[in-house]
C-alpha cells in the first residue's frame, strides 16, 4: 500500500470512527485536524475515501459535508439507530 493509499484508508476509518463516537460525520476541516493535514488535502482525502468503492458514500455537492457514509446517514431521517438505549445515529 502506498503512503497515499494509507492516508485515504485512515481518512475512511476516521470518518467512520467519528460517526460512531459523535453520531455525525466530520467536516473536512475537522478531518484534517484528525489526520494532521491541511484543509485542502483533507478535502481531497475525504472525496477519495468516499469514492474508494468500499461502501455507498455521498458528499453534499462541493460543500465539504458528508451526506452519507455507509451505513450511516448524516442528516436526520426516520431511520433512527439506537444502541444500548442511546440514539445518536441515522441509517441510510
Amino acid at each position: 500500500m502506498s503512503p497515499k493509499e494509507g492516508l485515504v484508508q485512515r481518512a475512511y476509518t476516521s470518518i467512520l470512527e467519528e460517526f460512531i463516537q459523535t453520531g455525525r460525520a466530520p467536516h473536512y476541516t475537522e478531518l484534517g485536524h484528525i489526520l494532521g493535514v491541511g484543509p485542502e488535502e483533507a478535502k481531497d482525502l475525504q472525496r477519495e475515501a468516499a469514492q474508494a468503492g468500499l461502501a455507498a458514500c455521498f458528499l453534499l455537492d462541493d460543500t465539504g459535508y458528508i451526506e452519507s457514509f455507509a451505513p450511516f446517514y448524516n442528516l436526520a431521517n426516520h431511520y433512527r439507530v439506537t444502541v444500548e438505549g442511546e440514539q445518536k445515529w441515522f441509517a441510510q
